[in-house]
């Protein structure tokens, strides 16, 4: 029997373990950089800073401000802090972000994908929670398999 690979692909993650160095933490820009690269946002070398900025947008927001921005206010900032940006791009690399599960919208409101526990503007609870949500089904899938495997 043939099994259609292609077809059982729920979802790819990229999640890289970077060196987290002194140069890093120097400026917000290259935290946000290096956030971006950690959590496959860019590929590593990548020079457009756009979908860098637009993360930024949602973590200052989410974290920073406490607060869900709109498309508005998520522009304003970015056109403030890194510059112009048009409104097809921002939402081009909204909906980028948010098919790799990490923003979400209700309301014309964008956020960071809640923590199923804890406080949604809490960075330790959404990172902890992003990283499970990826990872603990990929990790129950290979168990079951395995399961089956020793079986057979």
């Amino acid at each position: 029997m043939e099994i259609n690979e292609a077809n059982l692909i729920e979802h790819e993650l990229t999640l890289r373990n970077l060196r987290v160095t002194k140069e890093v933490v120097e400026t917000r820009r290259s935290i946000v950089r290096w956030m971006a690269l950690a959590l496959g946002v860019i590929s590593p070398g990548e020079s457009r800073l756009t979908a860098i900025s637009v993360l930024d947008s949602v973590f200052y927001f989410q974290f920073g401000q406490r607060k869900d921005p709109t498309v508005e206010e998520l522009s304003a900032y970015i056109n403030q802090s890194w510059g112009e940006i048009n409104e097809k791009t921002l939402r081009y690399h909204l909906l980028q972000l948010k098919k790799a599960h990490i923003v979400d919208n209700a309301k014309g409101k964008y956020f960071l994908t809640a923590p199923q526990m804890g406080d949604r503007y809490d960075a330790d609870a959404w990172v902890s929670n992003y990283i499970d949500s990826l990872t603990n089904p990929i990790k129950d899938k290979t168990r079951a398999v395995i399961k089956e495997l020793k079986g057979r």
